[in-house]
């Protein structure tokens, strides 16, 4: 007799106890997973129903984080993953959550963020031939030709589950290939009959971390680093650059070391992490521009963006070593800086050799000379200093907040061990400038070019580390990428209290300024319309308020520090999220 369409009979779930969902639960374990960072949806029946058996047997499993939406989901386990250097987990819906995913994803790539996406698939059976087959509208409709073609391009490696047999070891090799250097996010999908699919438990073979775990690069050669050291020993004019040498939290005391050892100044160029003590006497600023004619020597460590090429003028003569994690830029198709020496490598442990071997060989004459330039680097931040404090003095006048004025007054509240995210874009220069950081680990900045990434990333700081303030600064067409009703709802739900500020100038300067740039005569300019602005009355405050936050609308300078410090106690003393909107200079 053959087997028809009507003659299948729907299989009714017993909910087995066996299933894939619940060895997956055991991977998620055996790979140290605390969170899992969530939006669930009708793919993940077996994940829910694995669950809730495990809670009912007291077994323990990650904790989920259900965020209202993906982008903060991603974007939490980005933050998390800064605070604890640890790879984490995301789960989200089929096509329309892996479709949420991407700027977030895209972001993780660019920083070099070791994260495993993981989405469901809709069912493959439609009649009931397997547990799990499709039983609702959207099942027919989510099951796009290449849904892992819509993070193909931020992603390292990508894989479906093609069987349930095999869960462990895929997900030991997800994690494997996310962390493996250079890190980075990798996705993987889970088809809903495969996460059904029942085993027994000397069918599921784990894979320990030891065999199976990541390729992490080790030392380097001392040619290329006694090179370095020859060369930098030689120099009248040697400069450093990094961007995200700090995502290790023992590299900063390096830069600091050398560049005291030999006399270089140190530049953080559109930093992702704080590289150097804001303190240290070779932290020479934000801009390598106006070092470039003079360096003739130049050692660029971690960076992605070493200058603007647009705006520098460098010596055609200074040779240029580059050490780097991904020195080649192998995922940038045009990358365009020089690099005569390129050293792939861990530069915590380059540059732990690289001055052992600068040691062995300074003279009297090195220290001297040093010791000269040093002296040139204190006048230069002497003078940086009056600055930076001059262009704080000035509070702006009301509904004309100065954004100097603003950080310097954030900047008195904060504790050493409290953490800045930022998102201040056009506002970045101020808050570089006036919020001194010191200690690694306390400054998370934007790898990716997706605004909205730093509500979410201020909710993973603030997870991982639950004793210190989480300071998050955001311009105002920014926040609204950010998703802020479900930031501030996962911040109440989860006890995440978080002190936004809201830079409020009236909508996208960064679009006005970049309009400027390319046509500084156009009819835009003259006619000042830029397709910009945004509506200044949106009490952005609310949002918070809606889910038990203080919220703060400052227009006049005045005013400022007793709402910081009401905002400051929200946090501190009450446990609720603040958020302070500040009337900057208008678009």
């Amino acid at each position: 007799m053959s087997v028809t369409a009507k003659s299948i009979a729907p299989l009714r779930d017993q909910s087995p106890s066996n299933m894939t969902a619940s060895y997956w639960l055991e991977a998620m374990n055996e790979v140290g997973i605390d969170y899992l960072f969530a939006n669930m949806g009708t793919d993940h029946a077996p994940i829910i129903e694995a669950m809730a058996q495990w809670r009912q047997a007291g077994r323990k499993y990650p904790k989920v984080i259900l965020c209202p939406h993906e982008n903060t989901a991603v974007h939490m386990a980005i933050g998390y993953y800064r605070a604890t250097g640890r790879a984490q987990a995301v789960l989200v819906h089929v096509d329309a959550g892996t479709a949420n995913s991407a700027m977030g994803l895209h972001n993780a790539f660019r920083s070099r963020v070791p994260l495993v996406l993981m989405a469901g698939t809709a069912p493959v059976t439609i009649r009931g031939e397997l547990l799990g087959t499709r039983d609702t509208y959207v099942h027919f409709i989510q099951d796009p030709y290449d849904l892992k073609g819509i993070v193909r391009n931020y992603v390292k490696w990508e894989y479906q589950l093609p069987t349930g047999i095999v869960v462990k070891e895929a997900i030991r090799r997800a994690f494997s290939m996310a962390e493996s250097d250079p890190p980075g996010p990798v996705f993987m999908t889970l088809p809903r009959e495969i996460l059904a699919q029942t085993w027994e438990p000397e069918q599921i073979a784990s894979f320990p971390v030891d065999a199976y775990g990541p390729l992490r690069f080790t030392g380097v050669d001392d040619a290329p680093l006694t090179q370095i050291a020859d060369r930098l020993l030689a120099a009248d004019y040697p400069l450093l650059i990094t961007s995200f040498a700090g995502r290790n939290t023992k590299t900063p005391a390096l830069l600091d070391e050398l560049g005291q050892l030999v006399g270089m100044g140190v530049i953080e160029s559109y930093p992702q992490v704080l590289n150097i003590s804001k303190a240290s006497p070779v932290f020479l600023g934000n801009l390598s521009e106006p070092h470039l004619p003079k360096v003739d020597f130049g050692l660029m460590v971690d960076t992605d963006l070493p200058w603007m090429p647009k705006d520098a003028n460098p010596n055609p003569n200074t040779f240029w070593a580059h050490i780097d994690i991904d020195p080649i830029k192998n995922d940038i198709p045009m990358w365009g800086f020089p690099g005569h020496l390129k050293v792939q490598a861990d530069s915590y442990l380059a540059l732990s050799r690289l001055i052992e071997i600068v040691k062995g060989k300074l003279t009297d004459t090195h220290r001297t000379r040093a010791r000269a330039r040093l002296e040139g680097f204190a006048k230069q931040r002497q003078e940086a200093v009056v600055f930076i404090q001059n262009l704080a003095r000035d509070k702006g006048t009301p509904g004309l907040i100065n954004p100097a004025y603003l950080c310097a007054e954030l900047n008195k509240v904060l504790r050493e061990d409290d953490i800045l995210v930022s998102e201040s874009v056009m506002n970045e220069p101020s808050v570089g400038m006036q919020i001194l950081r010191t200690k690694p680990g306390t400054v998370l900045g934007l790898g990716g070019g997706g605004l909205g990434y730093s509500p979410g990333a201020a909710l993973g700081v603030k997870l991982a580390k639950p004793e210190a303030m989480v300071l998050h600064m955001s311009g105002d067409g920014s926040f609204y990428f950010g998703n802020p009703s479900s930031t501030y709802e996962v911040a109440r739900e989860h006890h995440l209290p978080i002190f936004t500020v809201v830079f409020e100038n009236g909508g996208w300067s960064a679009v006005k300024e970049c309009t400027i740039k390319v046509h500084p005569d156009g009819v835009s300019r003259d006619t000042d319309q830029f397709q910009a602005r945004l509506n200044p009355a949106y009490q952005f405050q609310k949002v918070c308020e809606a889910a038990g936050g203080h919220g703060e609308d400052v227009i006049d300078p005045e005013d400022l520090p007793a709402a910081i410090a009401r905002c400051v106690k929200a946090v501190r003393e009450e446990g609720r999220s603040a958020l302070l909107v500040a009337h900057v200079k208008r678009l």
